[in-house]
C-alpha cells in the first residue's frame, strides 16, 4: 500500500479533482452537441473523433484499439462502425503489410465539420492558456501525465470496479 501524504494535499486534492469533474462535463456536452450537429448517438460520435484525432497524430486506429479508446466491446464496436462505414463517416482499409490489420480512416466531411464546429474553441483555449508561462503549462502536462498514469495503473488492477459494477465501496469518489 502507498504511504498516505498530509500536509493539505487530500484537500488540494479534491479541489482539483471537481474542477477536472467540472471539466469532464463541460467535454462530454461538447461531444453531445457536436453528435447532435453531425445527427449521430453520442457514442457514435465520439468514436468518429477518435478516428480522426487518431489519424490527425500519425497513429490511425485499428478497430480493437477504437474499441478500447471508447470502452465498447468488440461486437457493439464492429456493430458501430458498421453503421459509421454505411453513413460514410469513416473506411475501413488494410494498409499494413499484414492483410490482417485494419486502419480506420475518417471520411474527408468530418475533419471539415469538427474544424468547423471546435476551431472557435481551440482560439479561445489558446488565448487562455497564453496567459500562462510555456514553463507553467510544461509542470501542467506532467501533472497530468502522472494523473493519467495512476489512473491506468488504478483501472489495471484486478479489484478495481469494472464497467458494470456498482459504485465504489462507500459510495466515496477519487
Amino acid at each position: 500500500m502507498e504511504e498516505a501524504v498530509d500536509d493539505g494535499v487530500a484537500e488540494q486534492r479534491e479541489r482539483l479533482m471537481e474542477s477536472l469533474r467540472t471539466y469532464g462535463g463541460h467535454y462530454t456536452e461538447l461531444g453531445r452537441r457536436f453528435a447532435a450537429r453531425l445527427g449521430l448517438h453520442s457514442t457514435d460520435a465520439t468514436a468518429v473523433l477518435e478516428i480522426a484525432a487518431a489519424e490527425e497524430r500519425g497513429t490511425p486506429l485499428s478497430p480493437a484499439r477504437l474499441s478500447e479508446r471508447i470502452s465498447l466491446s468488440t461486437g457493439a464496436t464492429t456493430a458501430l462502425l458498421n453503421r459509421l462505414e454505411a453513413a460514410g463517416h469513416v473506411t475501413r482499409t488494410r494498409e499494413h503489410s499484414d492483410r490482417r490489420v485494419i486502419t480506420l480512416r475518417s471520411g474527408a466531411h468530418i475533419q471539415e465539420r469538427a474544424d468547423e464546429f471546435f476551431d472557435p474553441l481551440a482560439r479561445r483555449l489558446d488565448t487562455a492558456m497564453s496567459h500562462y508561462p510555456p514553463r507553467l503549462l510544461e509542470q501542467f502536462e506532467a501533472f497530468m501525465a502522472d494523473l493519467n498514469a495512476t489512473m491506468d495503473t488504478h483501472l489495471a488492477e484486478p479489484d478495481a470496479p469494472a464497467p458494470n459494477s456498482p459504485a465504489t465501496p462507500g459510495g466515496g469518489t477519487p
